[in-house]
């Protein structure tokens, strides 16, 4: 029956033609349920979905937040740390746009206030207000006023406060709901080496310090620096000294955060690192060890130069008021500078996190670095403040070596010629003006060298100034031009070269004597140190030129330069500013040196000649004359390594007030390289 069906050619023609309806009824079905589900699809994303698509059409893109590098660190000679980075954990505020809420911010910065800064914050650090809370957000208001700007920035997250407590970044971690739009980042924070009394810091006005570049004063710093487009708001810069200088090397270079974000700018997936690159390291010439024992021997000495004790010292009077000191040493041969020290100084810590105003207004008279601009001890008030001289001060007697060389390379007279000193020396019209030597000592016949070793005013007025001025034009500005030039060949009336930010040239005070008085008069006082003022590091580098018969070097506060790896990036070289070691004859060098001995507290007694020329300085202040101790010195005098310079405003004779110091630098250095001044000197013989 089978056989028969399938046999049927008709039969089986039926059945493919209702086999072929179904497939295309199925076919007709699919295709239509296909399209029905196609149409309420696209009805779905134009009618409910179109306003996220809308958004989603631009959700490729993201959001780059620059990560500030790790600073680098300054060490000493030695490699021991003076300034370094140490990472801590801060809290940043992120801006977005559903942030009109202006009750909710600041309720939110009260929360942060009571509920953690105060309860979990550690016990040494700065909580910040609610009100410091909500204007660190920089939203446009303060907590009394309403908005009246938009925020200045939206990339970037602002600062709420640095270096949290471990208590604190587990109770923000654990409320994270409780505390949206911020987040918890590590960071660097600046940190400086502390003296052994833990009070200050260690060459606190030379290494500077950092501030946040937020600030007006850092934009005007560094507006003409390309690199500050760098710079974040929240990061830290140099504000003066090393730190500034050195801006460049020891930032490093930013990482970058990016985060993708729709078009409202909220996050949407997880943010990708790229590290930033630490700053190079800072390897000084500054001797820790060295620079402590100047320290410490500043202030040990200004106190007892203080102490109402000394009624059995006439040169040390009751109730001296010297109240500051600075001091720089610095290698003959190299410039290296060994030590730069200030007094008073700080604990330069207390810019972290933002100085605050009370300890601003106790220390901004000396945050400034004395031994190259202005800078004095605080005193109560500006009637007060008057009374007292800055750190730049006369030179004093210390100009008298060089008025003698000068004197000779001109033939003004001859080092063998006598003069016979009186005590007091008269000159200007008909004689109706006149000096004296310190006490009006009388010190009979003088030759150049002797006339350094006694110090006489009277020598150097009668054979140095009134020549020299009657040879160069008399009363014109001529004299004072030649004399500048002279004093510039030792760098004295220019700056050193250092490259320190703030270094000043020191004063000329010639043109205005001369309108006071004459020229002629003005030339007999320059002739004795009372004409230029200059910083404590051009006494140094005079100094040293001195001592190298006319290389002036340039003075050298670094080494070397490695990155953080420790490789060598930069090896700083000697550098020569200017030589005149042949403008000079050799005989006279040796004429001015061997003059270099006056009377030196504590120099006297080292086991090595020390050529030095003691000074003092007398300036008029409000309060009337005060006296200036400076000193000069190199050792050994033979064989010069090491040239140093001391100013105590107000310190009386350099012999008293100066020399102690100098006295124990000499010894530090010593005592630091092994005995090298000892060696080098072989023992004290005469010179």
């Amino acid at each position: 029956m089978k056989s028969s069906i399938m046999d049927d050619p008709k039969k089986h023609e039926i059945t493919k033609k209702r086999h072929f309806s179904f497939r295309i009824n199925i076919f007709f079905f699919v295709t239509f349920l296909l399209f029905s589900v196609l149409i309420v699809r696209l009805a779905i994303l134009q009618f409910v979905q179109a306003k996220e698509l809308k958004e989603a059409e631009n959700t490729n893109t993201n959001q780059f937040n620059k990560i500030a590098p790790i600073r680098g660190n300054i060490y000493d000679s030695t490699k021991q740390p003076l300034a370094y980075t140490i990472p801590v954990q801060s809290l940043f505020f992120r801006i977005e746009p559903n942030q009109q809420d202006k009750d909710e911010v600041i309720g939110l910065a009260r929360k942060l206030y009571t509920d953690v800064f105060q309860k979990y914050g550690k016990a040494t650090a700065k909580n910040p207000s609610p009100e410091e809370i909500v204007l660190a957000m920089d939203l446009g208001y303060d907590i009394n006023k309403e908005p009246t700007k938009a925020p200045s920035y939206y990339s970037v997250p602002r600062r709420i406060k640095a270096d949290l407590s471990n208590t604190e970044i587990a109770y923000l971690l654990e409320h994270r709901d409780e505390f949206k739009w911020l987040e918890v980042t590590e960071e660097s924070i600046r940190t400086y080496a502390m003296d052994d009394d833990n009070t200050t810091t260690i060459a606190t006005q030379l290494i500077g310090y950092t501030n946040v570049f937020s600030t007006q004063t850092a934009k005007d710093m560094y507006k003409d620096d390309p690199n500050a487009q760098e710079y974040l708001a929240s990061e830290t810069v140099g504000f003066d000294g090393i730190e500034r200088m050195y801006q460049d090397e020891l930032r490093g270079k930013n990482g970058v955060k990016k985060y993708p974000v729709n078009a409202a700018m909220k996050i949407i997936g997880r943010a990708e690192v790229t590290a930033p690159v630490k700053g190079n390291n800072l390897y000084l010439t500054i001797n820790k060890d060295i620079q402590k024992t100047t320290e410490k021997m500043l202030a040990d000495h200004i106190k007892y130069l203080r102490d109402p004790s000394h009624a059995s010292n006439p040169y040390l009077k009751p109730g001296m008021k010297a109240s500051s000191g600075f001091a720089v040493a610095m290698e003959v041969d190299t410039g290296r500078v060994v030590t730069m020290a200030n007094y008073p100084d700080y604990d330069a810590n207390v810019w972290t996190g933002g100085i605050s105003t009370p300890i601003y207004n106790e220390i901004f008279t000396y945050i400034n670095n004395g031994t190259i601009r202005t800078a004095k001890a605080k005193y109560p008030d500006e009637k007060e403040n008057a009374k007292h001289p800055s750190s730049i001060v006369f030179m004093g007697s210390t100009i008298k070596p060089l008025s003698v060389l000068i004197g000779l390379k001109e033939k003004l007279f001859t080092a063998g010629q006598q003069y016979y000193d009186t005590g007091t020396f008269s000159f200007g019209k008909n004689g109706n003006s006149s000096i004296s030597n310190s006490d009006r000592a009388a010190y009979g016949t003088l030759t150049a060298t002797t006339a350094i070793e006694h110090s006489s005013n009277t020598y150097m007025s009668a054979m140095v100034g009134i020549p020299f001025w009657d040879k160069f034009g008399r009363e014109n500005a001529n004299v004072t031009a030649k004399w500048a030039e002279y004093l510039a060949k030792f760098g004295i009336g220019v700056k050193t070269g250092s490259d320190l930010p703030g270094e000043i040239a020191g004063t000329n005070d010639f043109i205005a004597n001369a309108k006071k008085d004459s020229y002629q008069s003005a030339m007999v006082y320059a002739s004795w140190g009372q004409n230029e003022k200059t910083t404590t590091l051009q006494l140094a580098q005079y100094a040293a030129t001195l001592a190298s018969h006319g290389k002036r070097m340039k003075p050298l506060f670094v080494d070397e330069i490695r990155d953080y790896q420790g490789q060598l990036v930069k090896k700083i070289e000697p550098e020569v500013v200017e030589d005149v070691s042949k403008e000079f004859a050799a005989a006279d060098w040796n004429t001015i040196i061997k003059g270099m001995k006056s009377g030196a507290e504590g120099i006297e007694e080292l086991p090595y000649n020390v050529a030095r020329k003691t000074g003092t300085s007398t300036q008029q202040v409000a309060g009337g004359t005060v006296d200036n101790a400076v000193l000069i010195a190199f050792a050994p005098a033979e064989n010069p390594k090491l040239a140093v310079a001391v100013v105590v405003p107000e310190g009386g004779f350099g012999r008293y007030g100066a020399s102690p110091i100098a006295a124990k630098i000499f010894e530090a250095y010593d005592a630091a390289n092994d005995g090298i001044l000892t060696k080098m000197g072989g023992g004290k013989k005469p010179w």
